[in-house]
């Protein structure tokens, strides 16, 4: 059995998943394998992605941006959070903040202490323990100290907002100064080996032929690879998430720079609002079942924060997962792959994850299919946690138009429906080391939504509630004092000198 690696990578694609995969692989492969990415101009790049989450400062390292430069590149800024208006009931509001709260005390979580105090009245909302959720508000941002441990300083969990065309120029640079191929060109046939079903090379217009050993398909909701050449099939997800249609514009940037999202309800769906340095990102996410593509436009139109900068753009896609996003020598990248509504800004963290599980079983001229079985499994089981959290949104609510009734009424998932029911008794969340969402997560929507459970965990009252109360008291005001010391999230954001300047001065 061959164990050398392939030496030719194909990516069909650009834009974000494209060049992400790219950069990555021109990082860790150190130019031992060829990569060559086939992206055509006369395709528009989809453009999702603009708010992140806080995995990506792990992709960041791996190929060693500099923050700040990175930032100036993408016109960036920092976000702390999601804001959700609307969701539970109208005038409604919570925030989904980054991070964890302050320290577990003995065993049981910092969630359940709050839950025992908030009880018997001695605790304030959950979010005001939070310092990712205090700055987001305050509008103040500084990178967590670590050299700190026992100060919410070093609890600041944080990821970005950036312009997602910039954000892939920006690693196209990077990839082809590490010897990336760009090759200009619109695919008009694909060739596959007659004998194994590989796919052996892409023909494009005007006779160029470009082979490889294996391809990644990053042509978006399309799947040029996966889908229309290798017949993968696909898992439709619309029964629960019914939000098919997103419309989308950008615009003027007036008022603060708010280091957060903010995602509001409206009656077909819900809008985002992304703040870059430049611009605002807006979109309206909603279901045609329920409002048509003009009522959506206009909706978004009319509740933007700034004028409009050019024409809004119509999305359409169907939730759900490739069957087998790896088929023979071909694996799909982004939306290629699959689509959740980005309500939780996971489209990115999926590219990134899907990377790092490529890089995990990258295959050798032999591919092993227990590997491809596993990458799938694996695949499978990351869009599945992201989506029980998502359709959680959805469901608990008490608004009262036909969509909202509809999530309300419907049949949810059963690994969805088992975390509401240990919720709903003690409190309890239970998840996996390798899940996006952690156990504070749950627990922000849970409330945020509405959800309270019936009581607490009992291990709790091992400790007088006179001393938890005494030490959520001293949180609060470790976290004031604490956002006094931070800078403005546009303090932050203005640009620094170099390090050989600040020593000439």
């Amino acid at each position: 059995m061959d164990q050398k690696p392939v030496k030719e990578v194909v990516i069909l694609g650009g834009g974000t998943a494209g060049w992400m995969t790219a950069a990555a692989l021109s990082r860790v492969l150190n130019g031992k394998v060829q990569v060559t990415v086939v992206e055509s101009d006369e395709i528009r790049s989809v453009g999702v992605g603009e708010a992140t989450v806080p995995g990506i400062i792990r992709y960041n390292d791996m190929l060693e941006l500099n923050e700040d430069q990175f930032l100036r590149e993408t016109s960036g800024t920092i976000k702390l959070g999601i804001e959700f208006v609307d969701w539970n009931f109208i005038g409604d509001r919570y925030m989904h903040g980054f991070g964890r709260y302050r320290q577990d005390i003995k065993l049981t979580s910092f969630e359940q202490i709050w839950q025992r105090l908030n009880l018997v009245g001695r605790a304030t909302k959950l979010a005001d323990y939070s310092i990712t959720q205090t700055a987001a508000y305050a509008g103040r941002f500084m990178r967590p100290r670590l050299e700190v441990p026992d100060s919410p300083l070093a609890d600041i969990a944080y990821a970005f907002h950036f312009d997602a065309s910039l954000y892939a120029r920006y690693l196209r640079k990077y990839a082809e100064q590490r010897g990336v191929r760009r090759v200009e060109g619109r695919v008009v046939d694909v060739s596959v080996d007659g004998v194994s079903g590989d796919i052996a090379s892409l023909k494009l217009a005007g006779g160029a032929e470009i082979g490889g050993e294996f391809f990644v398909d990053c042509t978006g909701f399309r799947g040029r690879l996966i889908e229309e050449v290798l017949k993968s099939g696909y898992d439709d997800w619309s029964h629960w998430l019914p939000a098919n249609r997103a419309v989308t514009v950008h615009s003027a940037a007036e008022g603060p720079l708010l280091p957060f999202t903010r995602a509001t309800a409206r009656t077909g769906g819900w809008q985002w609002r992304i703040p870059l340095q430049h611009r605002v990102g807006n979109g309206y996410v909603f279901s045609n079942h329920y409002v048509s593509e003009d009522q959506a436009t206009a909706t978004l139109l009319a509740n933007l924060d700034g004028n409009a900068l050019g024409s809004p753009w119509i999305l359409r896609f169907v939730p759900g997962l490739r069957k087998r996003p790896w088929q023979r020598n071909c694996v799909a990248i982004g939306l290629a792959s699959g689509f959740i509504e980005p309500l939780e800004s996971t489209s990115i963290h999926q590219i990134q994850s899907a990377i790092f599980r490529l890089l995990k079983f990258f295959p050798s001229s032999t591919p092993s299919e227990a590997d491809i079985d596993e990458y799938n499994r694996l695949t499978h089981r990351e869009y599945e946690h992201i989506r029980d959290f998502i359709v959680l949104h959805y469901h608990l609510n008490h608004r009262d138009e036909p969509l909202w009734q509809f999530c309300k009424n419907m049949d949810i998932p059963g690994s969805l429906r088992h975390k509401i029911g240990l919720f709903k008794s003690h409190g309890r969340l239970f998840t996996e080391t390798d899940e996006l969402f952690a156990q504070g997560s749950w627990w922000q929507v849970m409330q945020g939504q509405g959800m309270r459970p019936r009581g607490y965990d009992p291990i709790v009252d091992v400790v007088d509630v006179e001393d938890l109360s005494a030490f959520f008291d001293g949180v609060k005001r470790a976290i004031q004092a604490c956002i006094k010391a931070m800078p403005t999230h546009e303090d932050f954001l203005k640009p620094r000198s170099s390090p050989a300047e600040q020593v000439a001065h």
